[in-house]
């Protein structure tokens, strides 16, 4: 499988291929390419119906030129050490934000939300994100303030009075508690519509099951969400291996 940045040509077919409206896994297959790679490729350069391959490619060397070398520790990168390799922490991090864009949120809030999930410190501060983001002061405070509104991030003053961020180890429960009663929601909505457009219509017994089919999804969401809550507090134990390992080093 090649490697490296696309070439000019590839991201014509990329081109070629979103207008066709070709799954990104079919243009990936074509170009021998991880889907993934297609993907962030499309998202972070307008996305399927405003991509096109020559904006794209002045877009990828612009951001090549601005790039820096390895920032020093506390500059406001926020997963250096440990003896990761930079440019695959990079990568991923571009993954984990297109992930996130693909789950619904606006670009900014979804690179803001990746670097905290991928801070050690488990917080960063608003110029942290800055640095490490190359925005605006008001690109970043608008982000949080989206964040906050979903309640996947809250903020707190250190003992500098600087405002620090964080991700609460549980956001996976309340957003999955949020989405189960947004399609409570649906379901609730539906079963109105069964009243008003006549129990006995094609279009009431349609709504019905949407009702019928979100309800069921909705209290299964809730039900594994409280059975599963406490491994988001759990630590993975540690096999005989790893403890003989520890030993070793102590």
């Amino acid at each position: 499988m090649p490697g490296g940045r696309l070439t000019q040509q590839e991201r014509q077919q990329i081109a070629l291929g979103v207008a066709d409206s070709l799954p990104y896994a079919e243009i990936a297959r074509r170009l021998d390419r991880p889907t993934s790679t297609i993907t962030r490729e499309v998202m972070r350069n307008g996305g399927p119906t405003s991509y096109r391959a020559d904006l794209a490619h002045r877009a990828t060397e612009r951001r090549a030129h601005r790039r820096k070398p390895t920032a020093p520790r506390g500059s406001g990168a926020p997963a250096q050490g440990h003896g990761r390799d930079d440019e695959a922490v990079r990568e991923y991090e571009e993954a984990f934000t297109t992930l996130m864009m693909q789950q619904g949120l606006p670009k900014m809030s979804a690179r803001v939300l990746t670097c905290l999930f991928i801070a050690d410190a488990g917080s960063v501060t608003a110029s942290e994100l800055v640095r490490h983001l190359q925005v605006s002061p008001a690109s970043v405070s608008k982000a949080i303030t989206f964040l906050e509104g979903q309640g996947l991030v809250r903020r707190e003053r250190d003992e500098r009075r600087r405002e620090r961020y964080f991700v609460d180890e549980d956001v996976w429960y309340q957003s999955t508690i949020a989405g189960a009663r947004g399609i409570a929601q649906v379901a609730e909505t539906a079963r109105q519509g069964v009243s008003v457009l006549g129990r006995d219509s094609p279009a009431a017994t349609r709504l019905e099951n949407i009702a019928r089919f979100s309800d069921f999804i909705s209290e299964s969401m809730l039900r594994a969400a409280e059975q599963v809550r406490d491994i988001l507090h759990t630590k993975p134990e540690t096999t005989p291996g790893d403890a003989a390992s520890e030993s070793g080093r102590g």
